[in-house]
């Protein structure tokens, strides 16, 4: 049986279940960002606990729970058996997410720098995704122009902030090791000028090819309004990263960007709730997917606290920096086999 995102990823999204999607997902991720954009010189001003409240809040809304739904994925994708469905994830969730938990501690540079690369690869991987289904894009036709789209979408979270902020990126890179008592000298050759220059510089020459290859797609018969809302969103995201300081900018796009799209994806999988977004109830399909996250996402929760308690340094003082680090690792333990899945369905679905 073909799914119902596999038709999506060539168009067929309901206009009302795609207006319904854009209402409560894409929109405000535009609003939220901008406006924190236009916040940006009172950001100084504010208290450290504001900077850092939008990776708190993740732990409830969207951030965590984006990802404590993949043992219904595949089911939900191939209307395949429940239960193998959720015995095949939690088996990947166990074998992959255990290992890279190993790797943490036996080597945490290394395993900094793949977290770094994997979710570049994801959150990237993400963006196309909605820009194939909730934006209609048909300036993306090809692998190689959709990789190209992966690479700077999800490199801007990931390079803007290391080429416009190096240190705030800097200390925030330590804290992931320093957790483990690791070297974090180690990490000096990724935050050099030439590095930054390098990095910065690439991101920004391909983010120039991507917006010409669009062009040139456009002049050839592409529409030419999901094209604007590409080069739009690219805009906003090279501002915002550029005017906020990492720790913000990370939280509020975790938060409010790359976990809410996962979500809508998700809500086009699950009947209930595209039956609810075709009559315009976002509400109610948000209502089943926090539903299904919740037992997953208070599952993940204790098991931090065990991180917090196996981590060779003290998780517990009172550093904001340290238990930043402590919930990333967390995350960076679950995302890789997250990573597993969404891959899977988009191969399943068609991105690729």
């Amino acid at each position: 049986m073909s799914s119902p995102v596999r038709a999506a990823v060539s168009g067929s999204v309901p206009t009302g279940v795609r207006r319904a999607l854009s209402t409560a997902v894409v929109r405000p991720s535009w609003v939220a960002l901008a406006a924190a954009v236009l916040l940006a010189p009172v950001v100084p001003l504010l208290p450290r606990a504001v900077v850092y409240a939008p990776f708190a809040v993740s732990a409830l809304v969207f951030g965590l729970p984006h990802g404590a739904v993949d043992h219904l994925a595949p089911a939900r994708t191939l209307d395949v058996d429940a239960r193998r469905s959720m015995l095949a994830v939690g088996l990947l969730y166990l074998v992959a997410g255990g290992a890279y938990l190993a790797w943490w501690f036996l080597a945490p540079v290394s395993a900094a720098v793949f977290f770094i690369l994997l979710t570049w690869a994801h959150w990237g991987q993400g963006d196309v995704y909605a820009l194939l289904v909730l934006a209609d894009a048909e300036h993306l036709p090809s692998r190689l122009e959709r990789a190209l789209a992966l690479v700077v979408r999800g490199g801007l979270p990931m390079v803007a902030p290391l080429a416009f902020h190096p240190a705030e990126y800097r200390r925030v890179a330590g804290a992931f090791v320093a957790l483990f008592d690791g070297p974090v000298a180690a990490l000096d050759p990724f935050f050099t000028s030439t590095a930054r220059l390098v990095a910065g510089g690439g991101l920004l020459v391909l983010t120039l090819l991507v917006v010409a290859l669009g062009a040139w797609r456009v002049r050839r018969g592409a529409a030419r309004r999901p094209w604007l809302v590409d080069v739009g969103e690219l805009a906003l995201l090279w501002a915002f990263f550029a005017a906020l300081p990492p720790i913000l900018a990370v939280g509020l796009y975790f938060t409010l960007w790359h976990a809410l799209r996962h979500v809508a994806r998700l809500l086009l999988v699950d009947p209930g709730a595209r039956d609810a977004l075709g009559i315009g109830d976002a509400t109610g399909a948000l209502r089943r997917f926090a539903r299904d996250a919740a037992p997953l996402t208070a599952v993940s929760l204790v098991g931090f606290v065990g991180l917090a308690l196996a981590v060779p340094a003290d998780a517990f003082v009172r550093d904001p920096d340290r238990l930043l680090a402590l919930y990333l690792v967390g995350i960076a333990v679950l995302t890789l086999p997250h990573v597993v899945v969404v891959t899977w369905m988009d191969r399943v679905q068609g991105v690729w």
